[in-house]
Parts: structure tokens; C-alpha cells; sequence
């Protein structure tokens, strides 16, 4: 079977070749129908945009790719006194992972920021310049995916696994369950409210189900769902300590939040409201970003291996291409909770 090309979308969605192009480079110039129609065709098909896509069968780039979630936190740009180097947030942290192992394996690293209403067609032409193609917290359509792993090997960072394709994750459920059990057992507070992603996140999902196991282990009420949601930034972390404390009832004794950006905002809103951290509510947050040993107080939060996350993914990818017939793998990397001051522990220790 040929490798398709823009001629034979161009045909089959009756446009001209310019307009598949255009649906690809700049798809806001593209009327909604007509943009759909083409890219229903190349999916059809199995077309990768770009003259390197008609040759990937017969010969390599020595590039390797990264698409990622567009996640633009601008307090965490704002954060006073604060270098640049102090404000690497987890994606930065993945990057540096796999620009490392990249350059070991003698590959460039091709990344792309991709916003969630054009992550498809950006994917689509990112896979068309290179040889294999990692994906962070799984952000294409599935349909767009299957397209490029018919011709790359894929591997999924973190997000929802797929049997199709290697997957890398951390323990998020582990992590979130003896952190939890920390402030309950360790510090004995009853009154926990957990600040989750948005619920179409696996890892901030399984995060949930370890505060929940904490809570059946203690005996204590079993929360059904998250007391709020946020996107995972310092904003959604401001935003969320200030819907819980306006709301009827005593407050939270301690904030569970998924991440670190939505705990650092969450610190930020608590010391605006007057609310002391950790004497009235206990704060803590999931990934380890640098901020996170920063802000004062320094807070306790799950350590997750980013830069591993990022070298485990070339691994994968390399070995992939030596060998696509090997059986896909499922790797889960293990984390640890550094215990800080934000939930009332002196000094810093990990366990």
C-alpha cells in the first residue's frame, strides 16, 4: 500500500492542495466545514503532513518528538523574586529528561506546545519530521494518535494508557495515599479537601483514589469527589482556596491539591486572606517543581522523576526502533514524599 499524499486528500475532500496545506499550517483561515472534511479524509487515509512524511518508510531524520499540553501560567511567570531557573515547572522538567537521552542516542529533540483546539493537526505535522514521537498527559484525539502509530512508534507520558502503545507514569495513587496518611496519622486531621485537575486527567484521578484510600484506611468518611477542580495552575489554586473558605461550615483543616502550581497559588490566597499555613490549614501539592522548595512556607509535596520520565521516553522510543515488534511496555516510576513545612514538619525529609 502507497504512503498517501496531499494529492489524494486534496482529491478525496474536493479542495485544492493549497487548502490542505493551509488546514495544516494556519487552520483558523479555513472555514469549520471544510477544515473537518480534510482532516477527516487524512485521517481516513493515514496522511502525515510535510515532504519528510512521503519518505519515513525508507529513511530517518535522526530527530525524535515531544508534544505537550499548553498550559500558560502566568503568575508563575509573575512570582516575585523569583529567577527564571527557579520557575521550571513539570513539562520543563520532562524536556530536559529527554533532551538529555536524545543527545545521548545521538537524536535531536523536535517539542510542541499544542493547544487543545488544534492538537491533532499539530501533531500530524510534528510526526511528519520525525522518527518517533513522544506524547505528555495524552493530548491529541485517539483517531489523531492512531494515525501517527501506524507509521512511528508512540510513546504516552503520563495520561490515560493505551494498550497500543508504550506508556511511562508515576506511582500517583502511592504517592497521594502516604501523603494523605501523613496529615491523618501524623498530624491527625480530619478535615481534608482535595483540589483536583480536571477529571479527564488519569494521574490526577488516581491522586484522588489515594486520598480516598487514606480515608478508608483512618476510618473516616469516604469523599466521592474532588471538593473542588482546577486546570492545574497557581490561578485554579488561588481560585479554589477562595470558593472553600466563602463556602457554609467550618473550614478545611488541611488542602490536598493535585499539583504544586495549584498549592503555591493556594498559599498565596490563604496568606492574602489572613489564614495562617500551617497553624489554621495544612498545604500540600504533588510533582516537586523547584517553586515548591521556595515559597514560604516551603511546602510538602509528592516528588515525582521528571527528568526521568522524559529519558525513560527515549529509551523507549529508541528501542522501538530497533525493534517495532516487540511487545508494548507499561512502566510506572516510583515517587516519594518530601515532607516540608506546610503541613506543620520541621526541616525537610523524604520517605
Amino acid at each position: 500500500m502507497s504512503t498517501p499524499t496531499v494529492y489524494d486528500v486534496a482529491e478525496r475532500a474536493g479542495v485544492s492542495i493549497a487548502t490542505v496545506s493551509r488546514v495544516y499550517r494556519s487552520p483558523d483561515s479555513v472555514r469549520a466545514a471544510t477544515r473537518d472534511r480534510v482532516l477527516s479524509v487524512a485521517r481516513e487515509l493515514g496522511y502525515l503532513p510535510s515532504g519528510s512524511a512521503r519518505g519515513l518508510a525508507s529513511r530517518t531524520t535522526g530527530v525524535l518528538g515531544l508534544c505537550f499540553p499548553d498550559i500558560h501560567d502566568t503568575e508563575a511567570e509573575d512570582a516575585p523574586d523569583t529567577e527564571d531557573a527557579e520557575l521550571i515547572l513539570y513539562s520543563d522538567e520532562v524536556i530536559r529528561g529527554m533532551e538529555r537521552a536524545a543527545r545521548r542516542h545521538g537524536y535531536a529533540l523536535l517539542i510542541a506546545a499544542s493547544h487543545a483546539d488544534r492538537a491533532g493537526g499539530q501533531l500530524a505535522e510534528v510526526a511528519g519530521r520525525v522518527d518517533g514521537l513522544a506524547v505528555l498527559a495524552q493530548t491529541v484525539p485517539a483517531e489523531d494518535l492512531e494515525v501517527v502509530g501506524r507509521r512511528l512508534p508512540v510513546v504516552l507520558i503520563a495520561g490515560q494508557r493505551d494498550d497500543d502503545y508504550d506508556h511511562i507514569e508515576v506511582a500517583n495513587f502511592d504517592g497521594q495515599l502516604e501523603l494523605t496518611r501523613h496529615l491523618i496519622v501524623d498530624h491527625g486531621l480530619r478535615r481534608l479537601a482535595f483540589v483536583g485537575g480536571p477529571p479527564d486527567s488519569p494521574d490526577g484521578e488516581a491522586r484522588f483514589r489515594g486520598f480516598q484510600a487514606a480515608h478508608l484506611e483512618a476510618g473516616l468518611p469516604l469523599p466521592e469527589a474532588p471538593d473542588v477542580r482546577g486546570d492545574l495552575t497557581q490561578a485554579a489554586g488561588r481560585k479554589a482556596v477562595e470558593e472553600l473558605l466563602d463556602r457554609d461550615g467550618a473550614p478545611p483543616q488541611g488542602l490536598v491539591l493535585a499539583n504544586d502550581q495549584m498549592a503555591v497559588g493556594a498559599l498565596h490566597a490563604l496568606e492574602s486572606r489572613g489564614v495562617g499555613v500551617p497553624d489554621e490549614i495544612a498545604v500540600t501539592g504533588f510533582d516537586g517543581i523547584a517553586l515548591s522548595r521556595l515559597v514560604r512556607p516551603t511546602l510538602t509535596t509528592v516528588r515525582q522523576p521528571m527528568g526521568r520520565l522524559g529519558e525513560e521516553a527515549v529509551e523507549l522510543l529508541v528501542s522501538r526502533l530497533q525493534d517495532r515488534g516487540q511487545a508494548t511496555v507499561a512502566r510506572v516510576l516510583p515517587v516519594k514524599v518530601t515532607r516540608r513545612a506546610s503541613c506543620g514538619c520541621a526541616g525537610e525529609r523524604s520517605f
